[in-house]
């Protein structure tokens, strides 16, 4: 693109928190291997930056600078970019919870440098869970009753459910 300026504020530079809603919304749909690689990206940043994201940094390629730039007037630690980490961990473990719905999706693809990988007091429902991941496997345990957990990926919303003609997946119906 010709604007791009890897030291733009908004044509070049690296927003975790954007970065981390991108790599959700293409997991969502099935780009597993491109997903992980944005996620292992800002974890690789954050580990460079002390594991504290800023605002935003500059996008130069990793192949001109060997840790991430800092935007000059980025804010740093910043509290959208702090949350990001756990973004793009649930975005890894495809870790969908539907209450009202009594459903909770999962079928993790964490890369294997995190495993085992385990989750205490993770609350669904109101209920205090255990997760864990191991290189042989995944469980969940304490799930309320009456809460199914699907073993696959949350389809995307836009997918149609044949149950109900007209209606997508995952999209609830509310009279307003």
């Amino acid at each position: 693109m010709a604007a791009y300026n890897p030291m733009s504020y908004h044509n070049g530079s690296v927003w975790p928190h954007d970065t981390s809603i991108v790599a959700a919304g293409i997991m969502r749909y099935g780009f597993v291997a491109e997903a992980q690689q944005i996620a292992m990206a800002v974890f690789d940043a954050a580990e460079l930056l002390g594991g504290r994201l800023p605002e935003l940094f500059c996008g130069f390629d990793r192949s001109e600078f060997d840790s991430p730039v800092s935007y000059p007037t980025s804010c740093a630690p910043q509290a959208w970019a702090a949350a990001s980490p756990l973004h793009l961990l649930r975005s890894l473990c495809r870790f969908d919870p539907s209450i009202p719905s009594g459903r909770v999706w999962c079928d993790p693809v964490v890369p294997e440098r995190f495993l085992p990988l385990v989750v205490e007091g993770l609350r669904i429902g109101g209920t205090a869970v255990t997760f864990e991941i191991h290189h042989d496997g995944w469980r969940i345990e304490g799930l309320p009753d009456g809460v199914e957990l699907i073993r696959s990926p949350r389809p995307p919303a836009t997918t149609v459910n044949p149950a109900v003609p007209g209606e997508a997946i995952g999209i609830r119906r509310q009279t307003l």
